[in-house]
């Protein structure tokens, strides 16, 4: 196992560069302790990239600013009410926060603010172990009263003092100790994952935003389904995103169907492993519509004859239960319309297999899903999980071959912007027509041509416009 003093020198880097070297000369020239804390310490010793520089005092507010501006270029208040003043120091942006000993009324995540005098009883207060170590400066000595160390080599989650009382005091823990588990890839101790069942409900004092941040961060980490797995089996996914354990149905042992559970996970998995090979950054879109795809089929699960079991339009259903869920946990518009249309249009592919698409039904399938064409591929081709080779490298190819199809038409004919060759101003022009229902009649005539037929060029699809305009009447 490494030793404390071997990762103490990783952090030598930090404490070495001139911004945190004034900075703690600064506090100890005025006889003030200063200490880097929390998330910096942890990931300097697993050798994750530092990217915030957060630390803590015993200095108040006004004396912070006081001592920070001298050596500064800029200095702003973060939230002075909280004992955090911010400042940039020769390009480095510091936080600097007062040593905190707040107190919780039961009633809220909110609390009491109340400062304290020592780094220990501020540790105290902090999330999770591997959160609640600090490196005082600049004696530069590890201040770590609840084993994190330990903790961090042992890869454990678990909260200074008794989880009870710490998940009591805020709630919001309870998913951070599950986005912790995916971010870190550490497992969260047997008592901490019994606080998290016993007090579940004690979530529904967290404001949604709050939630939703949460869920966000777990789904953007690399490996988010340990953090998933943690919040179902311990019933706070039933409380802030039920359609997920929803997803383990009751096995029929007459009756035979996959386990929709795990193979939404198993999507999720497989999405993000085709999102990094494809080049992409982490998509809160693409990772939602992957874990949410099937959601649908809980309330569209029948039993045929045969023991035959059949989803029939799960795809519709549960694009609506995604846009309810979303709008409920307050997702963007953008976020909720985006995830409701891939889930919508998940299914449309296994029908390429069938029988061989015509050129219109490429158009089709590249129009419906418009500006989401690449997160579509990477569902689709993630939503394979069979474990029959075969089937897989049929499906894999005929995807291969669609992707391909698009692009030719693509270059052929401009297929990312699909357009008829007249606008509406042309369409009214042509047909002598004021504003109104008939020529968004006529632009949708002319756009399902151009999508069966291609481009037309502008004479015939005046022609075939007026044609069609005669025939109406």
């Amino acid at each position: 196992m490494e030793s404390v003093a071997t990762a103490i020198e990783r952090l030598g880097g930090i404490a070495d560069s001139a911004p945190v070297a004034r900075l703690a000369e600064a506090f100890a020239g005025a006889g003030r302790q200063l200490a880097l804390v929390g998330g910096p310490v942890r990931d300097a010793f697993l050798g994750r990239p530092v990217n915030d520089l957060d630390f803590t005092t015993d200095a108040r507010p006004d004396e912070i600013l006081d001592l920070v501006t001298p050596i500064s270029d800029a200095q702003w208040d973060v939230g002075r009410e909280f004992g955090t003043i911010a400042a940039r120091i020769g390009g480095t942006t510091v936080e600097i926060t007062t040593y905190r000993a707040d107190s919780y009324d039961g009633a809220s995540r909110k609390p009491v603010v109340e400062f304290g005098d020592s780094l220990e009883g501020d540790l105290v207060r902090r999330d999770f172990t591997v959160n609640a170590m600090a490196l005082s400066l600049p004696d530069r000595r590890l201040v770590d009263p609840w084993g994190g160390f330990e903790h961090l080599m042992s890869r454990t989650i678990t909260t200074p003092g008794p989880p009870e009382v710490s998940f009591g005091d805020d709630p919001l823990r309870m998913l951070r100790a599950a986005r912790f588990s995916s971010q870190l890839g550490f497992t969260v101790a047997p008592e901490t994952v019994a606080a998290m069942t016993e007090l579940a409900p004690r979530i529904e004092i967290v404001s949604v935003e709050r939630v939703s941040e949460e869920l966000s961060k777990l789904l953007l980490t690399d490996d988010p389904a340990p953090g998933i797995r943690l919040l179902v089996d311990t019933g706070l996914a039933q409380l802030v995103l039920p359609e997920v354990p929803a997803l383990r149905l009751e096995r029929d042992e007459h009756a035979h169907h996959k386990d929709v559970y795990e193979h939404s996970l198993t999507v999720l998995s497989q999405a993000i492993d085709l999102e990094k090979s494809r080049g992409h950054s982490p998509s809160l879109v693409l990772r939602l519509a992957a874990l949410l795809h099937d959601i649908g089929k809980p309330a569209t699960r029948r039993i045929e004859a045969g023991g035959v079991v059949t989803f029939h339009h799960h795809d519709v259903v549960g694009a609506k239960l995604a846009a309810k869920r979303l709008k409920a946990l307050r997702m963007p518009n953008d976020t909720i319309a985006a995830v409701s249309r891939l889930v919508e249009l998940h299914l449309r592919f296994f029908g390429y297999t069938d029988g061989a698409w015509t050129d219109s039904a490429v158009r089709r399938y590249v129009r419906d899903a418009g500006d989401l064409l690449e997160w579509l591929h990477i569902l689709t081709r993630a939503d394979v999980t069979t474990r029959n080779v075969r089937k897989a490298d049929r499906l894999s190819f005929a995807y291969d071959d669609l992707e391909e199809r698009i692009a030719a038409i693509a270059e052929a004919e401009g297929l990312a912007a699909v357009r008829p060759e007249l606008d509406g101003q042309r369409i009214m022009q042509v047909l002598g027509l004021s504003p109104g229902p008939e020529v968004g009649a006529a632009y949708k005539f002319l756009l399902d041509l151009r999508l069966d037929e291609g481009p037309l060029g502008e004479d015939e699809a005046e022609r075939r416009l007026l044609e069609w305009w005669r025939s109406r009447s």
